[in-house]
């Protein structure tokens, strides 16, 4: 489990807003992105591509993995993968490194696929991870296990890295993701012209206090025409998508390497649909929603069924009054802007673009009913209350064993525990609860569905089931 943990923290990720907001009024409070070219693909070999590929370069030992972890049970593993990967979980790839030493890395289902109901499902973002724990003692000790001198050299490799980046990917808050820490701090220690490592920064790193984000669901990229919560990344998503790479691709053939097989990725992705909702519809409380929706939601999240369109709609955060702290951090005014200087200046800006904006998307709503926990923190455990912000819970937690799915509130089944984080002794449980009254923690903003009867509320949440 530790050596699966400790992989986990180097991939860069992608979080969801869920919001429906009105039509402004008076100044501009939506900014519409537009649709850019794309590379093609072909889908089938975006898969292998994805199930089979080398494209993270790193990784710890196989000896070593099968000491630790070892084979998967049958429901984990992924059919179409070949050789030494077939009997892996979903998430583990194995590589071989430029020096012979046989290799297990992530690979992009770390973070975009789950487990529900003992099933894989590829491309539905994975919340239940646990990113509070320092690992970079473990990968040191890890070096114990290993004796063959070509697999202990990319282990030192993969430890360094281990090393100098978790300080800043140390969450403190199970359930988060730590990408947006994780891309500034990879950026800091590489040449931005060759690609090149270096043990120390050579950009003054990113805070270490981690901004939590949620993982949104693949299935929706087919209708995006840019990436992130803040719409942030632009051009070219292959090039963005294989950015992923950052932290073992040190050289600039390699990346263009890499960057090959990635339109077929893409490929891919947009050939995935959303799980229908499994349990049975009142369809008369549907068609009542459908209108709810029409009336509420549906100018910024799009409309739904055949003949739907999506506007691709960026909301100010002075509008939707979700917590800025995200927004703000990649904003034009923001010190951290060197960052977005140092992708754009850069091989991956070649073709991709990072555009600052002080705002979130109102994403598609595609397989909503998968998605929880909702808005771009992960700080809202169900779409019930979402749609009434009054009830909202300031301080939560939830089983991380399993999900615990509540048909009737459409998210997570989850505990308050009111204002039980202050007076939580035990560590371990205290890392558990959700607490929204810290800084890019927050729940608050988004209170459109407020002002709904609750016999509206419960029609839209029976129309929400069917996206």
């Amino acid at each position: 489990m530790h050596a699966r943990r400790a992989q986990v923290l180097f991939f860069l990720t992608v979080g969801a807003l869920l919001g429906c907001a009105p039509a402004p009024s008076g100044t501009a409070t939506t900014l519409a992105v537009a649709a850019e070219a794309q590379r093609e693909g072909d889908a089938a070999k975006g898969y292998d591509a994805l199930v089979n590929g080398e494209y993270v370069t790193c990784g710890i030992p196989e000896s070593l993995f099968a000491k630790t972890i070892g084979e998967a049970p049958e429901n984990l593993r992924l059919p179409g993968r070949t050789g030494r990967n077939e009997k892996l979980r979903y998430d583990y790839t194995a590589i071989t490194a430029a020096n012979g030493a046989k290799l297990v890395s992530v690979n992009c289902l770390t973070c975009h696929a789950a487990v529900r109901d003992g099933k894989v499902v590829v491309g539905l973002g994975e919340s239940q991870s646990d990113y509070t724990t320092d690992l970079a003692p473990f990968a040191e000790a890890a070096g114990q296990l290993v004796s063959d001198p070509a697999e202990k050299a990319e282990w030192r490799r993969w430890a360094d890295r281990v090393v100098t980046v978790q300080p800043y990917i140390l969450a403190d808050t199970m359930g988060v993701n730590v990408a947006d820490n994780l891309a500034p701090i990879l950026f800091s220690h590489r040449d931005q012209k060759t690609l090149s490592w270096s043990a120390r920064p050579l950009l003054d790193p990113p805070p270490t206090q981690v901004v939590p984000v949620d993982v949104p669901p693949w299935w929706n990229l087919k209708k995006k025409n840019s990436m992130f919560h803040t719409a942030l990344g632009r051009g070219d998503q292959s090039r963005i998508m294989m950015s992923a790479a950052l932290l073992c691709t040190d050289e600039l053939a390699q990346a263009k390497a890499i960057d090959q097989s990635f339109p077929d990725v893409r490929a891919y992705l947009l050939s995935l649909k959303p799980p229908a909702y499994p349990y049975p519809l009142d369809a008369a409380l549907v068609a009542t929603g459908h209108q709810v929706f029409d009336q509420t939601c549906a100018r910024c999240h799009g409309t739904y069924g055949e003949g739907g369109s999506y506007p691709n709609l960026v909301v100010v955060t002075e509008e939707v009054g979700t917590d800025p702290t995200l927004a703000l951090a990649t904003s034009a005014a923001s010190p951290t802007r060197r960052f977005n200087d140092w992708f754009n200046g850069s091989f991956y800006g070649e073709r991709a673009r990072l555009v600052t904006t002080v705002g979130y998307v109102a994403p598609p709503l595609d397989g909503l009913w998968a998605t929880a926990p909702y808005f771009h923190n992960g700080s809202v455990p169900t779409v019930a209350d979402v749609l009434d912000s009054t009830h909202r819970p300031a301080f939560w937690t939830r089983d991380f064993t399993t999900y615990d799915f509540d048909r009737d509130r459409l998210g997570f089944r989850f505990t308050d525990v009111g204002h039980g984080k202050s007076d939580e002794s035990d560590a371990s449980k205290r890392r558990a609860i959700y607490d929204t009254t810290r800084p890019g923690y927050g729940n608050h903003g988004h209170t459109y569905g407020d002002a709904l009867s609750p016999a509206e509320k419960a029609a839209l949440l029976e129309y929400l089931k069917t996206l």
